[in-house]
């Protein structure tokens, strides 16, 4: 049953390590990987990445958008699987977490065209709303003050029934005789909540953090490339987006291999420190 898995992670995962050394090369698509010339400097890629005038805004903005993803998209998940956990209407249960889950299978191209119905300054639905109360439109989309905003809002939109799922099934394996033995000893459903189910699922909440930590610098390239435009580079514009507009579209293949070593490096650590924090409060994953 697990050679399926391991052929996975062998021919996507492993295999494709070997395109690593085109970080140290000045590859020729035409010459292929072995007969590329070596870069001169060898850290010649990861120099041009480092120097370049946007750097430090591109590490600002991936780590920003990462982090509002992280502190503020973990909790509605956790909220929203303890409501669906407490509530005593298995139908209305059921209609809720199919409602809330399905976004997550809507890829971010129709995402975009949802929040452009909503949020356009000219036809959007909220700013026509706002419009009709004598304010003045916002511009939510081509604004640098709103744009991280829609960012962080529309993933928790999109995922926060897919992460309840998860937690869910955390609070499944809980041993109902704690419970049992707390109605026995007077506690309330909200004390229930707080001093088993939110202890219970800890670990799995650590392990998410962990995992979303190594993914730091990713900042999710497929829906800030679909969703920003120009006018919002200043506060979008992050290490993947920079990468395909100046690896991947002029074919610097070299440079867009060096910046992704250079992000697997920087979550390689974020993870093994992230973990070693954890078991300080006995929640370490290894």
């Amino acid at each position: 049953m697990l050679l399926p898995g391991l052929a996975f992670f062998i021919v996507f995962k492993y295999f494709p390590m070997y395109g690593v050394i085109i970080a140290f090369k000045d590859y020729d698509l035409l010459e292929g990987i072995a007969a590329s010339p070596w870069a001169d400097p060898w850290y010649k890629h990861f120099e041009y990445f480092y120097r370049s005038t946007y750097f430090s805004q591109l590490l600002m903005n991936t780590f920003l958008i990462s982090l509002y993803k992280i502190v503020f998209g973990m909790a509605p998940d956790i909220v929203m699987a303890l409501l669906l956990n407490e509530c005593r209407k298995a139908w209305f249960k059921r209609s809720v977490q199919t409602l809330t889950y399905m976004p997550h299978f809507l890829s971010w191209v129709i995402i975009y065209g949802i929040a452009l119905a909503f949020l356009s300054e000219t036809t959007g639905i909220l700013n026509r709303m706002i419009q009709s109360i004598g304010l003045d439109a916002v511009p939510f989309l081509s604004s640098t003050d709103w744009f991280r905003s829609v960012l962080v809002g529309s993933e928790i939109w999109k995922d926060i029934g897919w992460g309840a799922i998860i937690y869910l099934a955390a609070m499944s394996a809980i041993d109902p005789a704690l419970y049992e033995a707390a109605r026995v000893d007077g506690a309330s459903r909200f004390r229930m909540m707080r001093h088993i189910t939110l202890p219970g699922i800890a670990h799995v909440f650590v392990l998410l953090l962990i995992l979303r930590l190594g993914h730091i610098l990713d900042a999710g390239f497929e829906q800030v490339y679909i969703m920003y435009n120009i006018r919002v580079y200043p506060v979008a514009d992050i290490i993947d987006t920079w990468v395909y507009r100046t690896g991947l579209e002029r074919l610097n293949f070299s440079l867009a291999a060096a910046v992704g070593l250079f992000k697997s490096f920087i979550g390689l650590w974020l993870v093994l420190g992230a973990n070693a924090l954890a078991k300080r409060w006995g929640q370490g994953v290894w």
